[in-house]
């Protein structure tokens, strides 16, 4: 079974040593091996739970709930409930987000939009009488 190191891991997920020092730390990494001699020997599927890891913490969640989700997975099929639960959250904070992305979006559609006019006319004199309203 190949293995990688650390250096390997960090370069295929764009992260640093640093932060999966710290992962380790926090307890995140409770399934990476090491060598007698201490050194952490990283194999394919600890690069794929990385990768969930990653996941994760791009939707908002904290390091603490990270954790949590990794004890479920080790304690196995008796918290498939909670993992469950877990993602449902989880997509519910996203389509949350994306919402919110979308109304930001309107607003900076709206404002190029508007520069645009206002470049083409010299000016913004020619928004004066409209009524902008922000939602």
């Amino acid at each position: 079974m190949k293995t990688y190191s650390i250096s390997e891991v960090a370069k295929e997920l764009n992260l640093t040593i640093y932060t999966l020092r710290y992962y380790d730390k926090e307890g995140l990494m409770p399934f990476v091996e090491r060598s007698p001699n201490g050194v952490r020997l990283f194999k394919d599927s600890d690069i794929s739970t990385l990768r969930i890891i990653e996941f994760l913490k791009s939707t908002g969640m904290p390091i603490k709930d990270i954790k949590t989700f990794i004890d479920w997975c080790t304690e196995g099929d008796s918290t498939l409930r909670e993992r469950h639960d877990l993602f449902m959250e989880r997509k519910a904070t996203v389509e949350r987000q994306m919402a919110d992305l979308m109304k930001t979006m309107e607003v900076i559609d709206h404002k190029c939009s508007y520069y645009k006019e206002a470049l083409a006319a010299g000016t913004e004199e020619i928004h004066r009488d409209k009524k902008i309203e922000i939602q």
